[in-house]
């Protein structure tokens, strides 16, 4: 850290004397950026926060005691009071501009502290110290200067050997752990690594993330790695300063790296937080090759099981992720053009997790997952964080796969044509032919053939939808479907004519009466009420 005034302040050789604040202030622990002297009236354009500033009094003149100012029309008002007013003003300029102190050089040109200034200095909150005749202010000016050379060399070696201490953790057979183990020591704080699906990757010896901000880093983590571009960004989560950094590479982001830190980084800190996320890019980059290999081998074992060489992809699966989901499974299928950054990282994280539960493939253009019965859930979950559409078959065998396959890419193509973000194949089966024909809203187009009827019945007064509604709920017999209506059999006769006239049917062919009983059937609802 550069120096405070209490640096200054204990150096004998200074003999500088504090004015205001008393001793213990907090403002004398601020650091010192530099030194400058100056006796301008306004010296702020020429300054920066931060700075020391010290002066010998030339701006200010000397109040003759008893002098007053009879020229500014304040009616004999002192002297005194008058300069007040620019001692105030002048300390609110530093103080507004952030100095964090003024030296005054007594002796020179003024033989005390002007009372004024010593006040404005207290109303202000600015730190005030007298510097005495024998201490030049090149003297305090180097004091700095030294001071702020020594710990920019010390810093300098610092980072350097927290280079040499990662270089050698990344030679470890643990390297990426290692790593970040050794940037946790180094900076005495706590680092955490999230994957590429935004899962918090636990690392033995490591400092946890703080229980409190821990489900809010981790969601931040998550939206950094949505946006598929490599960024960096210094949050504040829940009061705390957390900085994240992607890895890896535009459009391919392989996690982020999450590092706690109560200040911002200096540069030398900075450097040492850069080799990192080389160091663990390079890492998870070497890591690329051997995931495009193991899909290209998953594709393989997935094709050997829709040709029926079950034995085959299972001995294989087994010698590489220990063995396929047991059965029976559920076979899910997506569009993998609709995929989006990080999601097979996240298939494969969440394979590897629930090793011989969890299988996935690329097979053509669409991304297949196979999963046991308990474990469907947190496909669809993790496919539906990502916004992709899937279609799911009915449970199955491994021999089964083809035909669940056909399934599951089924009821693919009818949650994109209803706009539902997952759809289950027994959804579309258990209503039969009928049940897919609904699926396809066939609703509006019964209304539109029915209308005529509808129109009939609501201008003449007449029940004819009803009569050939309750004519269908009995099979279509005459006799049991006319006591049912309390009606003879030839008036029921007369009626179901007359409404096939309306409608331009010859209900007594059967494919005319299968036509109308489909649309009395699309214009209820699954639960037999008529729709409006």
């Amino acid at each position: 850290m550069p120096p405070s005034l209490n640096v200054l302040l204990r150096s004998r050789s200074l003999k500088l004397r504090l004015v205001v604040p008393d001793l213990g202030a907090p403002q004398l622990e601020q650091p010192i950026s530099w030194v400058h002297s100056s006796d301008l009236e306004d010296p702020t354009p020429f300054l920066d926060a931060g700075q020391l500033l010290l002066t010998d009094g030339t701006q200010f003149p000397l109040d003759p005691e008893g002098a007053t100012v009879a020229q500014a029309g304040d009616g004999g008002q002192p002297l005194a009071a008058h300069h007040g007013r620019e001692y105030e003003e002048y300390v609110r300029r530093l103080a507004d501009h952030g100095i964090v102190g003024l030296g005054f050089a007594t002796q020179v040109i003024h033989g005390a502290l002007p009372p004024g200034l010593e006040a404005a200095c207290r109303s202000q909150g600015l730190p005030l110290l007298e510097v005495p005749d024998r201490t030049p202010f090149i003297a305090i000016i180097r004091m700095v200067a030294d001071y702020v050379a020594r710990e920019e060399h010390a810093r300098a070696e610092w980072s350097l050997q927290a280079q040499r201490a990662i270089s050698r953790a990344a030679l470890r057979p643990d390297g990426l752990t290692s790593i970040l183990g050794e940037l946790e020591r180094q900076l005495h704080t706590w680092v955490a690594l999230y994957d590429a699906a935004g899962n918090y990757v636990r690392m033995p010896r490591n400092r946890p993330v703080p229980s409190d901000i821990a489900v809010e880093v981790a969601g931040k983590a998550r939206n950094a790695l949505d946006l598929g571009t490599r960024s960096a960004s210094h949050l504040d989560v829940g009061g705390k300063r957390v900085t994240l950094q992607t890895l890896g590479r535009k459009g391919n982001l392989r996690g982020v790296l999450a590092l706690g830190a109560m200040e911002p980084l200096d540069p030398a800190r900075a450097d040492i937080v850069n080799s990192v996320i080389g160091l663990a890019s390079l890492a998870l980059e070497q890591a690329r090759t051997l995931d495009t290999a193991r899909r290209h081998l998953r594709a393989g074992v997935f094709e050997q099981l829709l040709a029926g060489s079950i034995d085959v992809a299972m001995r294989t699966a087994r010698q590489v992720w220990g063995q396929l989901p047991r059965e029976p499974v559920l076979v899910t299928a997506s569009r993998q053009e609709n995929q989006t950054p990080n999601l097979l990282e996240a298939l494969e994280l969440l394979a590897d997790d629930h090793r011989g539960a969890v299988f996935y493939a690329v097979y053509g253009d669409l991304l297949v997952v196979l999963a046991g019965i308990p474990h469907q859930d947190r496909v669809l979950n993790l496919l539906q964080r990502h916004g992709l559409v899937a279609g799911v078959s009915s449970e199955t065998d491994m021999r089964g796969i083809p035909g669940a396959l056909a399934e599951a890419t089924r009821a693919l193509k009818r949650a994109a044509e209803v706009g539902k973000q997952v759809v289950e194949f027994s959804e579309l089966s258990e209503g039969g032919m009928l049940g897919l024909l609904r699926e396809d809203q066939a609703g509006p187009v019964a209304r539109g053939m029915l209308q005529p009827l509808i129109a009939h019945d609501a201008a003449e007064g007449t029940e004819l939808l009803a009569t050939v509604r309750e004519w269908f709920a009995n099979n279509c017999v005459w006799d049991k479907t006319a006591r049912h209506l309390g009606v003879h059999r030839h008036t029921l006769r007369n009626r179901i004519d007359g409404a096939g006239k309306i409608l331009g049917l010859n209900l007594d062919g059967m494919r005319d009466r299968l036509e109308l009983f489909a649309a009395v059937q699309f214009l209820e609802d699954g639960r037999g009420h008529q729709l409006p």
